[in-house]
């Protein structure tokens, strides 16, 4: 079971994902191709680290 702390952190993560992608191929690769590439491969490392970060116990175990 899910803590309500890593259901926050979970949604936290999953926007900064969606907001990296959007800003690198709606804004940034205008001014550098590669800046928005490496945007979204920092962007697609996000969602494993979410779902480890939302299906954390809290109860230790």
């Amino acid at each position: 079971m899910s803590t309500p702390g890593g259901r926050r952190w979970y949604f936290v993560l999953m926007g900064v994902c969606i907001l990296l992608i959007v800003l690198a191929w709606n804004v940034v690769r205008l001014w550098s191709v590669p800046a928005a590439v490496a945007m979204s491969v920092v962007a697609a490392l996000i969602p494993p680290v979410a779902a480890i970060v939302g299906n954390r116990s809290g109860s230790g175990g």
